[in-house]
């Protein structure tokens, strides 16, 4: 159930998860704060019989809701008619510092019977660290509310975007990824250093590292997946890679066939901008059975290599061709480590241009193009 904003009324229900709680309905009012002092002004009065819910238990953690359960005296219940329930983000546990203003962070809810679902994208995100306590409370013929203390608080972290939500960002990328373009190699931008290591420190390999914290902040990838990023995108009047980089003056090119193949699978993993009118496309290339594919297996939508808007790799006259997306900025995740003899490293002549480095890069959440209708 989506929590209405100040002062307006409760919507019905309008999707499978909130049918699971119909008869939970949520209200914002002024409260009183965790220490006990009673607000003049919010018509709440005190009640020492009310029990203070114990044993807070969460469960059921998605990335935008919650069910949430506590032990309850039964001799109690009959006079308790609602809960109140403060929600927090952790860093934040002593103050409401929210981008919507007029969302409240505290709750009422109909004392439904439990455990009971809190869901909504107003005020939950993604891959965040919250604090959770509540008071029963009953509701006085007056109008006003006799409650509880408030209960011990207890913290959580909600979920990564499931596959379900990536699907509905993938839907989003689909429709601007534009006309495909033929390309034929994946190239990787670094340090000199970078590939002095390489050769002297890695057995003349490039190793998989874990994938930073750019894009999307619910992106079940980041800070989980490892791999080593590569680029495809190629100038539209010459067709060849562009000659300047965020990422260093030293560019290793491979042939893409020896990444992108038949025996490799093709995972989408994210979309996302930059406060700019470029939008990015995470895609990750596994070796068919490799521990990358085990692992985007279970968490991100597949593509088929053939036959999608953002990088195919199709059969023609016994040969391999390969194409990308114009419209959008291809970021490739290869999950297996690459030997540096596989291709060749060379200078580039063009720009060290930082300002588009993506590396850590956080997501517009306001974009309409690139965002979902799940907490950001």
């Amino acid at each position: 159930m989506e929590v209405p904003r100040m002062g307006h009324s409760i919507s019905s229900p309008t999707s499978p998860c909130e049918d699971m709680i119909k008869n939970l309905s949520l209200e914002a009012i002024q409260l009183c704060d965790r220490e006990g002092n009673k607000s003049q002004d919010s018509g709440i009065a005190e009640m020492e019989e009310l029990p203070v819910p114990q044993n807070i238990k969460i469960s059921n953690i998605t990335c935008d809701s919650f069910k949430i359960s506590w032990d309850m005296d039964p001799k109690s219940r009959d006079r308790i008619t609602h809960y109140f329930i403060d929600l927090n983000k952790k860093e934040n546990k002593n103050s409401n510092k929210f981008k919507h203003k007029d969302v409240p962070t505290k709750l009422v809810a109909k004392a439904v019977p439990l455990p009971m679902t809190v869901r909504g994208h107003w005020f939950l995100s993604p891959r965040t660290e919250y604090t959770v306590a509540v008071q029963t409370a009953s509701k006085q013929s007056d109008g006003d509310y006799a409650v509880s203390e408030w209960s011990e608080i207890i913290e959580f972290c909600t979920a990564d975007y499931s596959t379900v939500h990536l699907t509905q960002l993938l839907e989003k990328a689909e429709v601007i990824a534009g006309r495909m373009l033929k390309f034929s190699v994946f190239y990787r931008n670094q340090h000199k250093e970078y590939f002095d290591q390489a050769r002297d420190m890695q057995n003349n390999k490039m190793l998989p590292s874990v994938k930073d914290n750019s894009g999307s902040h619910g992106s079940p990838i980041s800070g989980k997946l490892e791999g080593i990023f590569f680029s495809c995108n190629t100038e539209f009047n010459t067709g060849k890679p562009p000659q300047d980089s965020p990422y260093g003056r030293y560019r290793f090119e491979i042939q893409a066939e020896c990444l992108f193949n038949q025996k490799t699978n093709l995972y989408f993993g994210d979309f996302y901008c930059m406060y700019t009118a470029y939008h990015y496309v995470i895609l990750v290339l596994a070796p068919a059975g490799s521990v990358g594919d085990e692992f985007c297996k279970q968490r991100l939508p597949a593509l088929n290599i053939a036959d999608n808007k953002f990088l195919t790799c199709t059969e023609e006259e016994g040969r391999l061709v390969f194409h990308h997306a114009q419209d959008v900025i291809l970021e490739v995740i290869y999950t297996d480590p690459v030997d540096l003899s596989l291709g060749t490293v060379t200078e580039i002549s063009g720009h060290h241009l930082m300002s588009l480095s993506t590396v850590n890069a956080k997501k517009d959440p306001s974009c309409k193009t690139c965002n979902i209708s799940v907490g950001r």
